[in-house]
């Protein structure tokens, strides 16, 4: 280009001089002179005047020579990264909107959807993704709207209280709810770069569902407080790879992989943001390792945030302290009450071994290890036989299976002694006896059901989900008392069984790579819960129900990641 730019210039003050040739080629007439008079003197004005424009063609040649070295230059310096370009390398993933029948969903259709697997770079022009050296960095999330409304008043705000729900004789049951709110929108980012042989990305996403201390959200200003989602960071090279941070457990089903990206886990599709009754989750700080033995195969194991859990969170009902060991609860037993005070004994275990064998299949399983002790404070100063210290666990085997073309089903199951807070904390993790002594509580939770794309715009699903919690009773120290959970005479509230079952679909208005989607989604959610123990005579019955209806518009950002080098 330089080049050309030289031989237009060069062309350009020839044509110039030459102009001057022709105009000196063509004096003012001189005198007439005499017949036969020698010419010699008009020779000699035409020769100097051919030097002279001879010269001047040579200072101009010099003068571009100098240009053309200085443009060279600046062009060198562009091309290292001293100019700042004029198109920064934006963006956009190709990603699809909806959740296709291969191994790897990112559909909008995800309450956490964030359009994360890319399988090539995205095309460059689009909006939403700066790239910086060999690091990328990509705005996640979407703008989320949702209409709720429930038949009974169960105070779950936008979320079900799975295991709260009023009974048929309370008079909440009597009552409705319906609101608007934005609070499930999202919003995030990730950085994905290359060193040294190493892929790293760093992720980190917020929603708008955090704990408000404002008591006029509905009067006069929707305040919503942001709170953190995810945020850690994964490095991986060659057959190894290493996550820190908050993220979703490792104890969390997968649809690809041991990957800790929204759209490699299952949460099921639904609208409701606390999912699925019987869901095995939980996003916390912790680290974990992975081995990619092949493309098919990965093995990890994983140290994740504990916490003795007695119950009391998310509508979850609480364990029955002894008398004399009340002051358990919230001091070395978690029950909601204080914010990470509890004494842990060592972190959370979990190893997880995944299996993919082909693009229509996923098979997992996951266990874990927990470890809880208690100080008997009733005894005076702490001696090494005051301290009850009891190991629990549990395990999980899920997969799914593309049985037709765009159709998919799930099963995802989970069993654990002393892994209730798991379950979305509505099981207990342990009771206490009159002794002091620990013993965890039987839980188990299964999400199953189907999935499935329709005229590729369109997808639908039905699940059923189901949680039982084990019976754990034992007798105070006056020898009448009972205690524990779903013990004859205990609260309502300490449920036996809760199950869902639901059904959806969402719908892709509108989708375009380089300027993100618009959403249209609709759930139904039939809930019941049951308790071990109901008294005689109670009106309503021995259990409740639940009817919910979720419809959801939801703008999702563009955006889409590089391929992994």
């Amino acid at each position: 280009m330089y080049r050309a730019r030289r031989a237009g210039f060069v062309l350009s003050c020839v044509a110039v001089v030459m102009m001057n040739a022709a105009w000196a080629a063509d004096p003012a007439p001189a005198p007439a002179s005499a017949p036969g008079a020698d010419s010699s003197a008009e020779l000699r004005r035409l020769k100097t005047q051919l030097d002279e424009q001879r010269k001047q063609i040579e200072q101009l040649l010099a003068t571009l020579e100098v240009q053309s070295k200085l443009l060279e230059k600046i062009a060198a310096a562009g091309a290292t990264g001293h100019n700042t370009p004029l198109n920064p390398g934006l963006m956009v993933s190709t990603a699809p909107m909806l959740a296709p029948a291969s191994p790897n969903p990112a559909p909008a259709t995800n309450p956490a959807y964030n359009p994360l697997r890319a399988a090539a770079a995205a095309p460059a022009g689009s909006p939403l993704q700066l790239k910086i050296g060999d690091t990328t960095i990509m705005p996640v999330g979407f703008m989320d709207l949702t209409a709720a409304w429930k038949d009974k008043n169960a105070g779950g705000s936008l979320g079900s209280n799975f295991g709260s729900i009023p009974y048929n004789s309370a008079a909440t049951s009597k009552l409705s709810e319906f609101r608007f709110s934005p609070q499930n929108s999202r919003l995030g980012f990730r950085v994905d770069g290359n060193w040294k042989g190493a892929h790293f990305i760093g992720y980190n996403e917020f929603d708008f569902l955090g704990t408000s201390g404002s008591n006029n959200l509905s009067v006069t200003n929707g305040a919503f407080v942001p709170r953190i989602r995810l945020y850690w960071v994964d490095v991986r090279m060659d057959k190894f790879e290493v996550l820190a941070g908050q993220s979703w457990s490792m104890m969390t089903p997968n649809r690809k992989g041991i990957s800790a990206l929204p759209g490699d886990l299952f949460f099921s599709q639904v609208i409701d943001v606390n999912y699925m009754a019987g869901l095995t989750w939980t996003r916390q700080p912790g680290v974990r390792f992975l081995y990619h033995a092949s493309d098919k195969l990965t093995m990890g194991v994983s140290f994740e945030n504990p916490d003795q859990y007695m119950g009391g969170s998310a509508g979850g009902s609480t364990t029955v302290l002894p008398a004399a060991l009340t002051g358990l609860a919230g001091a070395q037993l978690d029950n909601q009450t204080n914010v990470q005070t509890i004494p842990n004994l060592h972190p959370d275990i979990i190893a997880k071994i995944a299996f993919d064998p082909s693009a229509k299949a996923h098979v997992e399983l996951a266990g874990i290890l927990r470890t809880f002790k208690l100080w008997n404070t009733t005894t005076g100063q702490p001696t090494s036989g005051q301290y009850s210290t009891k190991t629990g666990g549990g395990g999980s085997i899920n997969a799914n299976f593309e049985i037709v073309k765009n159709v998919r089903l799930v099963a995802n199951n989970y069993w654990s002694d002393g892994g209730g807070r798991y379950l979305f904390g509505q099981a207990p993790d342990v009771v206490v006896r009159a002794d002091g002594t620990v013993s965890p509580i039987h839980s188990g939770g299964t999400v199953d059901g189907i999935e499935a794309v329709v005229h590729k715009n369109t997808l639908l699903y039905a699940y059923y989900g189901g949680i039982y919690v084990g019976r754990n009773v034992a007798v105070d120290a006056n020898g009448t008392s009972l205690v524990g959970y779903g013990y004859r005479g205990s609260a309502n509230s300490q449920n036996r069984t809760i199950q869902e079952i639901t059904f959806g679909f969402n719908q892709t208005l509108w989708k375009d790579a380089k300027y993100g989607a618009l959403n249209f989604m609709g759930q139904y959610e039939y809930l019941m819960r049951s308790p071990w123990y109901w008294a005689a005579n109670v009106a309503g019955g021995k259990g409740t129900h639940d009817d919910t209806v979720y419809f959801n518009f939801r703008y999702t950002l563009p955006g889409g990641a590089p391929a992994a080098k």
